[in-house]
């Protein structure tokens, strides 16, 4: 029970910081300004660690590897803390792959709670300054879908559409992890 609460727990702050650190990858991709509340928190949760590995790992054209770099050690950091809770049993050099993973099922989860969230603000048609934000950083994602389904009686059903797809790569993923995983 108590590797179960310590795994929450690190879950839980691995992804916080993990996925501001992959957030602001996205936002720079997608060249979203970082003036509003939702880039202010990505700095804030961030900058300690980005700013330090940009100094030694450059950006490669519009991808901020140094952001990348930082979620992927935030992972491989939770994985080695869950490693060391259950006595170092497991082989060492599957952290790295481990986190690798981990790091996507983090931008799966990511997505899915960013699409959830536009899609709410997108029913509800208020001034909020986040829809703007959330609109640019989904609608890359939303645009294949919308080709090919249609609005039913005015309603977009592609982030509808956008999530079945976000859970389904979940499952392959889980798959596709546990068969790497044998392999160690």
């Amino acid at each position: 029970m108590l590797y179960q609460i310590a795994s929450l727990l690190l879950d839980v702050v691995a992804g916080l910081f993990g996925g501001a650190c992959l957030l602001r990858w996205y936002m720079q991709l997608q060249r979203v300004p970082f003036g509003n509340p939702v880039g202010r928190m990505v700095f804030a949760l961030s900058d300690w660690l980005v700013l330090p590995l940009r100094r030694v790992v450059p950006s490669i054209g519009r991808w901020d590897v140094s952001s990348l770099l930082g979620a992927w050690l935030i992972e491989l950091l939770q994985f080695l803390l869950l490693w060391a809770l259950l006595g170092g049993q497991a082989s060492l050099v599957s952290l790295p792959v481990l986190a690798a993973f981990g790091l996507l099922k983090l931008a799966l989860t990511g997505m899915t709670g960013l699409v959830i969230v536009f899609a709410i603000l997108s029913w509800v048609q208020s001034p909020n300054p986040m829809f703007h934000v959330l609109q640019r950083l989904c609608d890359p994602l939303l645009t294949p879908f919308r080709r090919f389904i249609p609005l039913v009686g005015g309603v977009d059903l592609a982030p509808l559409a956008l999530l079945v797809a976000l859970h389904i790569g979940n499952l392959v993923l889980g798959y596709v992890q546990a068969s790497v995983l044998m392999g160690f």
